[in-house]
């Protein structure tokens, strides 16, 4: 999957969606993702596979087990493995459940 790719599946789940931030504020729940590192398998002094690691970040007000579960199940038909992590941002009021990816870039 690529990153295009991702975020077209990310829009298809029916929240706003948006590449590292909006430019507006959003009413939550909305989606924001991001690449946060990048990684390359090297052969023969050649690039053989380029990885991207990308965080999906799902901001809600209370906890919110019907979207989190629309993005877990988007990323198990993608056969996308994660890692999941929760937190309060308390100065903004919001959860952000965040779920850590990494697709092939081909």
């Amino acid at each position: 999957m690529t990153l295009p790719e991702l975020a077209q599946q990310l829009k298809a789940l029916g929240y706003p969606v948006a590449y590292s931030h909006f430019k507006s504020a959003q009413v939550p729940p909305f989606i924001c993702y991001l690449v946060v590192d990048g990684d390359t398998f090297n052969a023969d002094d050649k690039v053989i596979s380029e990885f991207t690691y990308v965080d999906i970040e799902l901001y809600t007000v209370n906890k919110d087990l019907i979207a989190e579960k629309k993005i877990k199940d988007m990323l198990k038909e993608n056969e996308l493995s994660w890692l999941y992590d929760e937190l309060f941002i308390r100065d903004e009021g919001v959860f952000k459940c965040t779920f850590s990816i990494q697709i092939d870039n081909e």
